[in-house]
């Protein structure tokens, strides 16, 4: 019997001064990480070295020069530079900020050529990011543009998923962001994702109101009434179990999410609260809608406790392992359809 690939694991290494080393050699200090993936970091022998020594750790590593190199059971790194690269761990340091962005250009660029299956990315500072060549709020909007498909912040965990109408908008934007169309767009993005990717056979969505009391009969806005609501009916209507809105401030706390495979915030803090507060260090960001697999851990570069070795890496691992998970949910869906006697088979 011929021995099942394993999933090659592409990681940018994120903020250099933040605890995305940190993430990595912790994580894979634990060998049996390599039983499960064949991880493919994308920084320098010399950064990754510096990261092993600072945090006294024995982890070795293979040198590679492409992805294509990369061996079973072994950690790798893909050299994307070659100088020395100062680390002043918790400092905002636009240099920093640029290798973290040449990290990430590499990893993409394997990933649409398919020699990674699924990017994980280490956290970056969304201001340190910005140059001339970059100009994106962050992740995903970058590979919204790189890769294939509509892209939606997916916040999930194994008990809550929760996706976004609007993500990196100011509030004062954010009802201008909300139509009919952007509605639709999303909520199909979920429902699809929750089959493919989750599979999850029947979704069952909820959607949370625009303003407090979903407005309150449009005492408090009439965005519920004269957009979201009427959206809603149609959708419900194509077949799909699509339900609310619901008031914001009492869904989470009453458990009403628990009712629910996923949950449709309407703007960014409404649903990350929320979610973090829930499901904080087990959670992962997952870009969903795009042709390719993306997760990262649910937090940020942490400069307050960078280098000090006291990172929790529990978020980064869930990162990988939903990653794997999702990549082969794509595969298995992706058999399912396209062999109808076999989907028939597996319905017996």
């Amino acid at each position: 019997m011929e021995k099942e690939e394993k999933i090659k694991i592409g990681i940018s290494v994120g903020d250099l001064n933040g605890i995305g080393g940190e993430l990595i050699v912790k994580t894979f200090e634990d060998s049996r990480m390599l039983e499960f993936c064949t991880p493919i970091i994308y920084a320098s022998v010399k950064s990754l070295s510096f990261f092993i020594k600072h945090f006294q750790s024995s982890l070795e590593f293979n040198k590679i020069q492409n992805a294509s190199q990369a061996i079973d059971s072994k950690l790798n790194v893909v050299t994307v530079w070659h100088e020395e690269v100062k680390i002043s761990f918790g400092e905002e340091d636009l240099k920093a900020g640029a290798y973290a962005i040449k990290s990430l250009q590499a990893a993409v660029k394997d990933l649409k050529n398919d020699q990674i299956d699924v990017l994980v990315t280490a956290p970056i500072n969304k201001h340190n990011i910005q140059s001339e060549d970059f100009k994106f709020p962050g992740h995903t909007d970058y590979l919204a543009q790189e890769l294939q498909g509509d892209s939606l912040m997916f916040m999930v965990s194994d008990d809550l998923k929760v996706g976004l109408l609007t993500d990196h908008v100011p509030v004062s934007e954010i009802a201008l962001h909300i139509t009919p169309e952007l509605i639709e767009k999303k909520i199909s993005i979920i429902y699809q994702s929750l089959i493919k990717d989750f599979n999850i056979r029947m979704p069952r969505i909820a959607v949370l109101g625009i303003n407090p009391h979903t407005g309150d009969h449009g005492v408090i806005g009439s965005e519920d009434d004269t957009v979201l609501r009427p959206t809603l009916e149609t959708i419900k209507k194509t077949g799909k179990l699509v339900f609310g809105p619901y008031a914001a401030d009492s869904f989470f706390g009453s458990k009403n999410y628990k009712n629910f495979d996923a949950i449709v915030a309407t703007y960014h803090d409404q649903g990350l609260i929320p979610f973090k507060t829930l499901a904080f260090g087990n959670g992962v960001n997952y870009t969903a809608g795009l042709n390719k697999v993306r997760t990262s851990p649910d937090h940020g570069t942490a400069y307050e406790i960078a280098g000090k070795g006291v990172a929790d890496i529990t978020s980064f691992k869930e990162a990988i392992f939903s990653g794997m998970a999702i990549f082969k949910n794509r595969k298995m869906n992706k058999t399912l359809t396209s062999n109808p006697l076999l989907k028939l088979s597996k319905k017996r």
